[in-house]
């Protein structure tokens, strides 16, 4: 069993933040691979389906960011997920809109919910580091963080979020470069291709 965190705030004032561009990519899942409506569980919304022949849960903390690592803790323990079964989706300032990478471990790089997660869980598991840019200046990080998306950031938004729903069963393998080829291949088809 497998389980998907997507990071973010709750509350409707934050759905359209930057901060909860994780919440954004598990609801695309969600909506994406017809998984169940919400239980209200381990202080969060958690989903059930399947990916690729594995059950899979997601997991949506509803605590506060910071508090994140708490929620995520109560469901691993709870179905006896281990650390290298758990994938985080969440926002990354130092990597371009648009961008993604994937890591296992490592450190938190300042953000509050990986900091969250460091105290309950292992450092072993999954990141899906989805980039917001950074504004270029450090005093104006926490508003850009906290802000949301604007008009300009669909063109790129929607077909991330659209190549992370369409590429998720890949990683049920727990090799984050399938995933990683799936999505750049959906984000830039080969245009050499010949049609068939």
């Amino acid at each position: 069993m497998l389980l998907f965190v997507g990071l973010g705030n709750p509350g409707t004032k934050y759905d359209n933040n930057r901060h909860n561009i994780g919440f954004m990519a598990v609801d695309e899942i969600i909506l994406r691979h017809n998984f169940s409506e919400p239980k209200m569980k381990f202080q969060g919304a958690l989903y059930e389906g399947h990916l690729g022949g594995e059950k899979v849960l997601i997991l949506k903390p509803l605590t506060f960011m910071n508090l994140s690592g708490k929620s995520v803790s109560e469901a691993a323990r709870f179905y006896k997920i281990p650390s290298d079964n758990i994938f985080v989706f969440y926002d990354e300032l130092d990597l371009a809109e648009g961008k993604i990478k994937f890591k296992t471990g490592g450190g938190n790089a300042g953000h509050n919910g990986l900091r969250s997660l460091d105290q309950y869980i292992d450092k072993n598991y999954h990141r899906i580091r989805l980039g917001i840019g950074h504004p270029g200046d450090k005093a104006r990080v926490t508003g850009h963080v906290l802000g949301d998306f604007n008009r300009d950031d669909e063109k790129w938004l929607e077909p991330l979020l659209d190549a992370v729903g369409k590429s998720a069963e890949k990683l049920v393998s727990g090799d984050g470069i399938d995933f990683l080829n799936e999505v750049g291949l959906i984000l830039k088809p080969n245009k050499n291709k010949e049609p068939k």
